[in-house]
């Protein structure tokens, strides 16, 4: 497990921009923490390190999901926050997302028994300092762990 301290937004977006440069078709980036945490903002710099800079990415909370084209496929941006059962995410096409796209999960506990993948990697934002700072947490699994060894966060 990794961990950095993320004192501004931009350090939010240096890191989703450094594990997107290391994200490949089928890749699952599951993305926890509290409201306000820094989920969506690190899921926007992350699909625009991979689709352009200005890209409009909108958090997908009331449609649940958001498709975005990039050069190495397709990214598939969930928010579950308002999943009322683990069955409605089938609705969602997450089928195609883990067999052919990149999958960004916020609220991934909403998964429930249906998250069933080897290749994995878990990103924890939490609030310190009185909201001012976020910790973030890296929990690769499966072929992640030698890919998060060449992150590195500098400030």
């Amino acid at each position: 497990m990794k961990n950095f301290l993320l004192p501004t937004v931009q350090s939010t977006q240096k890191i989703a921009q450094a594990i997107a440069r290391l994200s490949m078709p089928k890749d699952v980036i599951l993305l926890e923490g509290d409201l306000g945490a820094g989920k969506t903002e690190f899921a926007r710099a992350f699909i625009r390190a991979l689709t352009y800079d200005e890209m409009i990415v909108p958090s997908p909370t009331f449609t649940l999901v958001e498709i975005y084209e990039a050069s190495i496929g397709a990214i598939w941006h969930f928010d579950l926050y308002r999943l009322k059962s683990e069955e409605e995410i089938w609705d969602l096409g997450i089928e195609e997302a883990f067999a052919q796209g990149i999958s960004l999960i916020e609220w991934p506990e909403r998964l429930g028994k249906i998250f069933r993948v080897k290749n994995y990697l878990k990103i924890s934002l939490n609030l310190n300092n009185n909201d001012k700072i976020r910790e973030l947490f890296l929990a690769p699994f499966g072929n992640w762990e030698s890919r998060l060894e060449k992150i590195v966060l500098d400030e």
